[in-house]
């Protein structure tokens, strides 16, 4: 048995013995192979080329010894048997070949000598054009004002205001709100009436106009919402102009009935306009109007109510006018917030100067 083991194995080792001479062996480091032969495009593609080692030197003075050509077949043909000249390949100008060409003609007119003498303009604009031009033209701008500053009787009311840009920076325009029938008391005025028995006078409005100048100081742009650019203006604003109150009958409320009275107010107010396009935007403005307010006396008059002369009530009756109104006036200063739109006439305009 172990003969019979020993028989397979020397057998085993005579069929791999051939199999292992014909292995590859590893190639020292550090070597590199030597470029393949080009094949030349004329040469049968069934043949192989022989080695240049195995064609021996011709004789010298032997009627062989010349000069091949090169591989590739014919002489002065490139890789592949193309012509290396005469063609866009080897380097020649597309002008020569279609010299009628758009670029070429730009090419011909072209003259450096003359480019170099004209004078350049050395101003350098390295700041942006502004996003909107607002001289010459008209802004409308429609809005919604809150009372801020009043506790116990709010005044909202809709508003709008015209301006014409003299500059870019300047303009004139008048602006107006509209009051009656939005004043309203508030709960905390009801609150403190009933709970203190405290009476605190108060004002309805009317309406109030003003001419106003605007100044605008500063622009810029901010980006919003990750991938939009909004581009903004803040501006300042002030003025003079009326404004019509009258006190709420709260003192003396069976004998007092107020009419309204006009009234000279200055106003100021900072707002901001933020643009959608080049002729909208939405602004939000503070704006403080001011006066000097008549408010309703809080003493009542306890004179005897008869008539008396042609006025039909005597100096001191309660149903005296003279007697309702406090005896000074009081500064007053109505704060309210605006958020409304700005429209821009003409929707278009050129810029002076190339961006």
């Amino acid at each position: 048995m172990k003969q019979a083991r020993r028989w397979l194995l020397l057998a085993a080792a005579l069929v791999l013995l051939p199999q292992a001479a014909y292995a590859q062996k590893k190639k020292p480091k550090g070597t590199t192979p030597a470029p393949a032969a080009p094949v030349s495009a004329d040469a049968d593609a069934d043949s192989t080329p022989a080695p240049a080692a195995a064609t021996p030197p011709p004789a010298e003075g032997s009627a062989d010894q010349a000069t091949p050509p090169p591989a590739g077949g014919e002489a002065g043909a490139g890789v592949g048997g193309e012509a290396t000249g005469g063609d866009t390949g080897g380097g020649m100008d597309i002008c020569q070949i279609t010299p009628d060409a758009p670029q070429c003609q730009a090419a011909k007119e072209f003259n450096l000598g003359a480019e170099a003498k004209k004078t350049i303009r050395a101003e350098v604009y390295a700041v942006q054009q502004q996003y909107v031009l607002k001289g010459g033209r008209f802004e409308i701008q429609p809005f919604f004002a809150f009372t801020l500053n009043d506790q116990f009787v709010s005044h909202d009311a809709p508003g709008l205001a015209l301006n014409y840009y003299l500059t870019q920076v300047l303009a004139v325009g008048v602006v107006g709100n509209w009051y009656d029938g939005l004043n309203s008391p508030s709960d905390f005025n009801f609150q403190l009436r009933r709970a203190a028995h405290v009476a605190i006078p108060l004002n309805d409005y009317q309406l109030s106009g003003d001419v106003n100048f605007t100044y605008v100081p500063m622009y810029g742009k901010f980006a919003g919402f990750g991938d939009f650019i909004f581009n903004y203006d803040g501006y300042i604003d002030g003025g003079l102009g009326l404004i019509r109150t009258k006190p709420i009958s709260v003192i003396d409320p069976d004998n007092r009935l107020f009419s309204w009275n006009n009234l000279i107010n200055f106003d100021v107010g900072i707002g901001l306009r933020i643009f959608f396009n080049r002729w909208l935007a939405a602004t939000l403005e503070i704006r403080d109007i001011m006066y000097f307010e008549r408010i309703e006396s809080t003493t009542v008059a306890t004179g005897a109510d008869v008539p008396v002369g042609a006025m039909g009530y005597g100096p001191s009756s309660p149903t005296n006018p003279a007697t309702w109104y406090d005896t000074n006036t009081h500064f007053t200063n109505d704060v309210q917030m605006q958020v409304g739109l700005s429209v821009f006439l003409p929707t278009s305009f050129e810029y002076a100067l190339p961006k």
